[in-house]
């Protein structure tokens, strides 16, 4: 019986894991469906599902119809009339179940149907970290790491040995001498991280809706590179004309105006890597947004930001223009000058919350 419990269980989460990669593009264009119930898990809402079932009807309602039968016809009780008349019903309408699920199922879940590479590290071998691992076995040790089976197996071949092992009555009862401990080797181990850079433009032409894109993009991206690396540090930049560095929750929440110039925000990107990653330990990922709305005389001083100081160290800078009814746009246009001198430069226009998931695949794609 628990066996076939445990079979219709693991069957059950199939379906809904299913279910959730069928719809998994509305997931990830609308981040409202998307639950944070912890720091490794999410709760994600799916349509109720039942496993199919016979369900029988009350005694006497009848058996099965005969002959052809009229177009709108009820065939059993219960029937709406095909005329529409009726009392109103008084059955429950379709749930939705709340179904948890680990942050790293997801991010698999994103990489298969993106079709996203695994990413190459650099500087694997230059950060590394204390690990221990249970490889051996002790004669000493806490309850708790007791190997049952490897004091079980001591005290038998104890009794064996000594002639008092009865195989007609078997009882084999362990004493001190007889008991395992699991004991564990501290190693060290080659250790890769990642430094993500968020910066976004606040000016007064960036609205709400605009910077929930950017919410819900960021959510996705963490979420792979986080599957991808052992640790994963974040930092965000917010700028107008002058760019600053905030926490997460001022990132996504504040609200300013005036005008815009992206260089700023290039110098204080920079600042921050050469103050907490050097490059030669640190994967760093930029990820900008912005309506593309900058003042014409700050761009020649954003490309030479960028070729020289901030394209040279990331593994990728990723530009992602998300389209308001305010901004210019025209940025985009300058970057792609330099586009083709730079691979790990890549460029993603966002129309609205459905360009969200190819705009992930635009940045993510290559596995740097």
């Amino acid at each position: 019986m628990t066996r076939s419990i445990d079979r219709d269980l693991k069957r059950f989460d199939e379906i809904v894991r299913g279910r959730i990669r069928k719809d998994l593009r509305k997931y990830v264009n609308h981040g409202e469906m998307l639950g944070r119930k912890g720091r490794e898990t999410v709760s994600i809402p799916v349509p109720n599902i039942e496993i199919p079932h016979f369900r029988h009807g009350p005694k006497g309602s009848g058996g099965a119809g005969q002959g052809e039968g009229e177009v709108g016809q009820p065939i059993g009780k219960g029937q709406p009339d095909p005329n529409g008349k009726g009392e109103a019903g008084g059955e429950a309408g379709q749930h939705v179940r709340e179904v948890e699920i680990s942050i790293d199922e997801l991010a698999q879940m994103l990489g298969n149907e993106l079709e996203l590479p695994r990413i190459e590290p650099k500087g694997k071998n230059t950060l590394r970290s204390l690990k221990d691992r249970y490889t051996t076995i002790g004669r000493v040790g806490p309850d708790s790491l007791r190997h049952f089976k490897r004091t079980f197996k001591e005290a038998l071949k104890r009794q064996i040995g000594s002639g008092s092992y009865d195989p007609g009555a078997p009882m084999v009862i362990p004493v001190r001498e007889d008991e395992r401990f699991r004991s564990w080797k501290t190693e060290f181990e080659p250790q890769t991280n990642a430094a993500i850079l968020y910066v976004m433009d606040v000016s007064g032409s960036m609205t709400d809706d605009q910077k929930e894109i950017v919410r819900t993009e960021s959510f996705w991206i963490d979420t792979w590179l986080r599957s991808q690396y052992d640790g994963v540090e974040r930092r965000y930049v917010v700028h107008d004309a002058v760019a600053h560095e905030v926490d997460e929750e001022t990132f996504y929440r504040v609200r300013e105006s005036g005008g815009t110039r992206i260089s700023s925000a290039y110098t204080k990107a920079k600042s921050i890597i050469d103050r907490d990653f050097p490059p030669s330990d640190w994967n760093i990922y930029v990820f900008q947004f912005s309506d593309g709305d900058n003042w014409g005389e700050d761009n020649k001083e954003c490309l030479r930001h960028l070729r020289e100081e901030l394209l040279p160290v990331c593994n990728l800078f990723c530009y992602g223009q998300v389209e308001s009814p305010y901004g210019s746009g025209d940025f985009i246009r300058e970057l792609r000058k330099i586009g083709d001198k730079f691979d790990n430069l890549v460029l993603s226009e966002i129309e609205s919350k459905e360009g969200i998931y190819d705009s992930i695949k635009t940045f993510l794609g290559k596995g740097r």
